[in-house]
């Protein structure tokens, strides 16, 4: 189990552990993360697809020994599927016992009154913690020695899943209108919203989140990236490479190559056994970095002088 309280000492010592992770990182993220654990404020990610948002999450749980709890966020998504739902199954079954024992139950019972409540004390077992399924939400709050809690891509949910969410990241609690107030336990879970700028974040939101922006990485970090995820490969290709990559972010693309392309675009190459980019096996390996025809097509049309571009010394 990894020395937490060592590990968040200070933000050198999170930038470092996340490198020992192959996790590179500004010194802005280890900031973010630092102040995250210490303030105990959940963190709001946003930035263009693919720069490492959700993998800062994954990392994070990895480096400090704690379990990640993932909710992948959608439009439509409710509290059933975010909260808690009722084990309505469970609850038919105990349904049909107390029908086969009713006689036993109402045993005694004095007039009408009387049972009537002895029956509603067994309405109340029926909607109480044994009965409850927590999902993500819940199940986070539920961790007793604290977890890492991602919202994915919370952009793509509703309005009104942000309110759900606003009681949770304010005092790490939640309000069950049969059970009562369910409060995290000694530590509350560290908390990481991701978000693609699909639509806006609601100012509510926000305010109770810090705010840390990911942008696309410089060359000389996004070598580091790729010396740290792919050490295998020459470092004159991945200095190409990595060239060939800022030039296809410069041009006008459906979709520019996130830094997750450009680790498997190096994968590849290494795979292949070449030593430096020529325009053919840049022609023949474009689909890893480029998901739409169209992109494919125009980059095409240029290949021989972004080649040379991104191998010149």
């Amino acid at each position: 189990m990894p020395d937490i309280q060592q590990i968040a000492s200070s933000v050198e010592s999170i930038r470092k552990t996340f490198e020992q992770h192959r996790y590179i990182c500004s010194n802005q993220i280890a900031t973010a993360v630092y102040l995250a654990f210490h303030l105990k404020k959940p963190v709001l990610i946003e930035g263009p697809p693919g720069v490492g948002k959700t993998e800062l999450a994954k990392t994070t749980a990895t480096m400090l020994g704690l379990p990640l709890i993932r909710l992948q966020c959608y439009e439509g998504l409710d509290e059933s599927k975010a909260l808690y739902e009722w084990k309505y199954g469970k609850q038919l079954l105990y349904t049909q016992v107390l029908k086969e024992t009713l006689d036993e139950v109402l045993q005694g019972a004095k007039g009408f009154k009387e049972s009537v409540s002895r029956l509603h004390e067994f309405g109340d077992i029926f909607f109480s913690e044994e009965f409850i399924e927590p999902r993500p939400l819940l199940k986070a709050l539920k961790e007793e020695h604290g977890c890492v809690l991602l919202i994915d891509e919370v952009d793509k949910s509703d309005h009104e899943f942000e309110s759900l969410l606003l009681e949770i990241l304010s005092d790490y609690q939640v309000s069950i209108p049969e059970i009562g107030t369910v409060k995290a336990l000694a530590e509350p879970p560290l908390v990481f919203l991701t978000s693609n700028n699909t639509r806006e974040i609601s100012d509510a939101l926000k305010r109770r989140c810090l705010h840390l922006y990911i942008p696309f990485p410089d060359i000389d970090l996004e070598q580091r990236i790729i010396q740290a995820r792919v050490p295998e490969i020459l470092p004159e290709l991945r200095r190409q490479l990595v060239n060939f990559i800022h030039e296809l972010r410069g041009l006008d693309l459906k979709k520019v190559p996130a830094i997750s392309e450009t680790i498997d675009w190096a994968r590849t190459l290494l795979l292949l056994h070449t030593d430096r980019l020529d325009p053919e096996l840049v022609r023949d390996t474009l689909n890893v970095i480029l998901k739409f025809q169209e992109d494919i097509v125009n980059v095409q049309a240029e290949l021989t002088t972004l080649t040379s571009k991104a191998t010149k010394i």
